[in-house]
């Protein structure tokens, strides 16, 4: 059903197919009904109710207790807008962002190109979003209705295992790369109170110059601040510091990753999320001829898959397991996440999947793990 689907939307702009749809499932969940409707129907239901396992245990991960393993990477809801719809869906987690201080409108569209007979995409959107404020503000509106539509079931807000977010931070375009520290703070202190961790995004190759903050002393100083922001944060609220990961691109070399490994080692840096898009287009089946029409952009999908296994891998034998990583990067089915996490991760991101395999991923994935 959904491959008709597919079809059907693959003929119009992939931008505006993304609005569309996302805001075609938001009115059916407004609907009374229909979000309990396409829960049923999407959600992985926890191992031994439907007497086949689905794979909804529960994982916990750097102190934060998961719905499932499977989440939804950075980019796909920038703004918050959708959590309530991807929850219906199943996600285990969602990572909003990125998120930057100040509103910005990307790129130019367009901006966002499929790559079927790569089950890819290339996208150059340039951390368009709405801003810390905006974003904050809506994250904190959707925990209060959470709270209180748990609070009205039975077992109250206890017995409802809620959907975690992740907060993806970046500078904007306009910050000079040697004040990016303090759009980082700023984002992250915003946030604080509204989601459940923190990655930290210097692998975009769309903002100008932000990949190279991921140098080892750039990356010490941002890294750093937020640790102690954290320690800030925690203080004031008493609510436990919030886990601070690192999402890094899939094209660093080995000496590169080794820097990052000593650096999380040595600031005992909460995890890495391996990988974001790459630049590289090698043995791409789209025709070079298309390639450069679409011209610069991060690659996603399955042409990513092999490398970004291979950094899972190497940096958790690396760091004999010491740093807890999340898995992005070209998972379509249950067996490629189960490769992923037979490598290292504990968790597991998709997002070009999502739009290749469609609604039914989280379930089709779950049953895997």
């Amino acid at each position: 059903m959904y491959k008709l689907l597919r079809s059907f939307l693959f003929l119009f702009d992939p931008e505006w197919v993304h609005y569309f749809s996302m805001n075609g499932l938001k009115f059916l969940c407004s609907v009374p009904g229909v979000k309990k409707l396409i829960a049923t129907s999407f959600k992985p239901r926890p191992n031994g109710l439907s007497g086949r396992a689905q794979g909804a245990k529960p994982y916990e991960f750097l102190g934060i207790q998961f719905p499932n393993r499977v989440g939804l990477g950075a980019g796909f809801d920038k703004n918050a807008k959708y959590l309530n719809e991807l929850e219906a869906l199943g996600f285990g987690f969602v990572e909003i962002g990125t998120v930057t201080p100040l509103p910005q409108a990307g790129n130019d569209k367009p901006r966002l190109f499929r790559l079927p007979k790569d089950k890819a995409l290339i996208n150059r959107m340039g951390f368009n979003n709405d801003g810390v404020a905006a974003i904050a503000k809506r994250l904190a509106s959707w925990k209060l209705e959470a709270e209180q539509q748990a609070s009205t079931q039975p077992g109250g807000a206890a017995g409802k295992q809620r959907l975690i977010i992740g907060g993806n931070i970046g500078k904007n375009k306009i910050t000079a790369n040697e004040d990016a520290w303090k759009d980082y703070e700023t984002c992250f202190t915003a946030l604080y109170d509204y989601v459940d961790y923190f990655v930290v995004n210097v692998s975009s190759p769309n903002t100008p110059g932000l990949r190279a903050l991921q140098e080892k002393d750039a990356l010490h100083k941002i890294l750093t601040n937020l640790q102690m922001q954290n320690e800030k944060c925690n203080t004031s609220t008493g609510s436990g510091p919030k886990p601070i990961l690192l999402k890094i691109a899939p094209d660093l070399n080995t000496e590169q990753i080794d820097d990052v490994i000593a650096l999380a080692l040595e600031i005992k840096l909460d995890g890495l999320v391996a990988s974001n898009t790459t630049i590289s287009r090698d043995q791409l089946l789209t025709p070079d001829s298309r390639l450069t029409a679409i011209g610069a952009g991060g690659l996603s999908g399955l042409p990513v898959k092999a490398r970004s296994t291979e950094i899972v891998r190497y940096i958790y034998q690396r760091s004999n397991g010491q740093i807890p990583i999340i898995a992005s990067g070209g998972i379509f089915t249950g067996a490629d996440a189960k490769e992923k996490i037979d490598a290292g991760a504990s968790l597991v991101q998709v997002w070009t999947g999502f739009i290749y395999e469609g609604p039914g991923i989280v379930k089709q994935i779950s049953k895997s793990l």
